[in-house]
């Protein structure tokens, strides 16, 4: 089985959690919190009733307005917010080594249309 996800515009980066963490650590958990209700929204929307058992590999594309972030500071922090969300919509029983054999990311730029694309793979195929 193959799903896609696609999340509209573009997640906040790691230095911008941790500059919300070092302010107050409340700011920091409303900020992470706000981010998984927005993909959970979009999760519910485009994944309606998906599951997954077995492992599975996850492939992001992280389109991006323009060059000025480091690819490490939009993937690292992204890819922990997505998979919590994944996890919380009960589409992954858990984000853990059982449940996700690796990940790989791409990137691209689009002015005009930010997002990132999932591409969730169960391995039994």
């Amino acid at each position: 089985m193959k799903e896609r996800l696609v999340i509209p515009g573009r997640l906040p980066g790691l230095n911008e959690y941790i500059a919300a963490e070092r302010e107050h650590r409340q700011r920091g958990a409303r900020l992470k919190r706000a981010c998984e209700d927005m993909i959970c929204y979009e999760i519910a929307r485009q994944m309606r009733g998906v599951r997954f058992a077995s492992p599975v590999h996850m492939r992001y594309l992280w389109v991006e307005k323009n060059r000025r972030r480091d690819k490490d500071n939009i993937s690292s922090m992204g890819r922990k917010l997505i998979q919590d969300a994944l996890v919380r919509q009960k589409v992954l029983a858990n984000d853990g080594w059982e449940n996700i054999s690796g990940f790989s990311d791409c990137f691209a730029v689009d002015g005009k249309r930010p997002r990132i694309e999932v591409e969730i793979d169960d391995e039994t195929d």
